[in-house]
């Protein structure tokens, strides 16, 4: 198959990788290159650091193979290619009464990066991760094409694996039943930590989440935006057409006085009392994706973000990292509080039952610092960071984090014994190494 020499990026942009990649358009020429040239998926390069980047090797471009093959309207059973978005099915398929299970913050996610990375959304306390609402996967392995379902040590490497047993080439979803194509949202004025939690555990709504002041300090520390959503139907504003960031943003743009000002006018818009406003679907699920290439808002060096999940009892442990986040004053105006429910469906899926913290940072040496101790605090807490949104994690912290790696690996190298479709991260993290 022809393949282009490129130079591509995770969407953190500081990580880039320089090799050939290859596009099929079709599942038999899919199945021909990995049988004759295997090499590792990717799709719309929308995880934020290495994980989808193979520096000096071949890379397979899935997002071609963006078909919906089945489907059953009366279950919800959809038979897709692993290319294809979950935008764009949010949006084929709520006017027909359905909805992915679970949605992560961008519908420009493919359905194989879904699998791959276990992906969670704002309902993860109620219906768990991605994965367990495949209902079978077809994963294309040196072995040849195989089926994967729950019951599978396969399925069980490959949801949350990283794409390292083999390519995933189309998959079963079980979609959740919706009202309709649009979303009420409650937002509410959220004072300080105890009360943003507070009203996380309280929350019974089907989609809740909170946006965080992360550069808030003192008794207004963890103040924020707490949204919770149900799906519904009738009239709303149409969608407004997506701007574009041209060039990459100058170093001032997200200055920490202008991220203060931001976050403060921010939080103030949402009245004192509260208000419940109608949205289309997609405003809600993925609303920076009304900004294409909002990350060239950190400029040409481009962003960390960190993300970590800690348990319900080291809630502490979590405020006491907001604390050192926001005295740093590097944080951006993205940050996300969330509680998670136990569910997960891989080895290496990153949800465990806790608070999850996700906040992004402007590359540079006090970034990184900030992070390498955040990251540090996560591990003494008894937490784990997403390696879907990790840059800068280190191989014996991140392998205690993830206690089912040694077995992940082992049927990994079941699938992959040659390592064809290894990542930058993979090796970065040494992730494969069985002892």
């Amino acid at each position: 198959m022809h393949t282009k020499t490129l130079t591509y990026a995770g969407w953190g942009r500081v990580h880039r990788a320089t090799g050939e990649v290859a596009r099929p358009e079709r599942q038999s020429a899919l199945a021909r290159m990995v049988k004759e040239r295997p090499g590792p998926a990717i799709g719309n390069l929308r995880s934020y650091g290495d994980v989808c980047l193979n520096d000096g090797g071949l890379a397979v471009d899935m997002t071609r193979l963006d078909r919906m093959m089945a489907l059953d309207p009366e279950t919800g059973v959809l038979t897709v290619e692993a290319g294809v978005r979950i935008g764009d099915l949010a949006r084929i398929l709520a006017p027909q009464g359905w909805l992915p299970a679970v949605m992560p913050g961008t519908g420009f996610a493919t359905v194989g990066g879904a699998i791959a990375n276990d992906v969670h959304g704002k309902n993860h306390h109620h219906v768990g991760s991605f994965g367990q609402h495949v209902r079978a996967m077809t994963v294309l392995t040196g072995q040849g094409a195989q089926q994967a379902v729950p019951e599978s040590d396969l399925f069980a490497a490959t949801v949350g694996g990283m794409g390292q047993t083999g390519v995933i080439a189309t998959a079963e979803l079980q979609l959740a039943p919706t009202k309709g194509d649009v979303i009420m949202v409650t937002e509410r004025r959220i004072t300080d930590w105890d009360d943003h939690l507070a009203h996380l555990d309280a929350s019974t709504a089907t989609y809740t989440v909170g946006w965080i002041d992360a550069t808030a300090t003192g008794s207004a520390l963890g103040r924020g935006i707490l949204e919770e959503a149900e799906t519904g139907a009738g009239l709303v504003p149409p969608q407004k057409r997506a701007k574009t960031v041209p060039v990459d943003a100058p170093g001032f743009a997200l200055a920490p006085p202008v991220v203060r000002l931001f976050n403060a006018a921010y939080w103030r818009r949402v009245p004192a009392r509260g208000r419940t406003v109608g949205k289309p679907i997609g405003d809600f699920f993925f609303p920076l994706d009304k900004i294409h290439d909002w990350n060239r808002l950190y400029g040409k060096a481009g962003f960390h973000q960190f993300q970590c999940v800690v348990p319900l009892d080291q809630a502490d442990a979590l405020r006491a990292m907001l604390e050192q986040i926001a005295k740093a004053g590097v944080a951006s105006p993205l940050a996300v509080l969330k509680r998670m429910g136990p569910g997960r469906a891989g080895l290496m899926s990153f949800p465990m039952e806790g608070y999850t913290l996700a906040v992004d940072f402007h590359a540079g040496e006090t970034t990184e610092r900030l992070v390498r101790a955040l990251e540090q605090a996560t591990h003494a807490a008894g937490g784990r960071i997403y390696l879907a949104k990790d840059s800068l994690g280190t191989p014996g912290m991140v392998r205690e984090m993830y206690p089912e790696r040694e077995r992940w690996a082992e049927i990994v190298a079941q699938h992959d014994p040659e390592g064809a479709m290894s990542t930058d991260l993979i090796r970065r993290l040494k992730l494969r190494d069985v002892a």
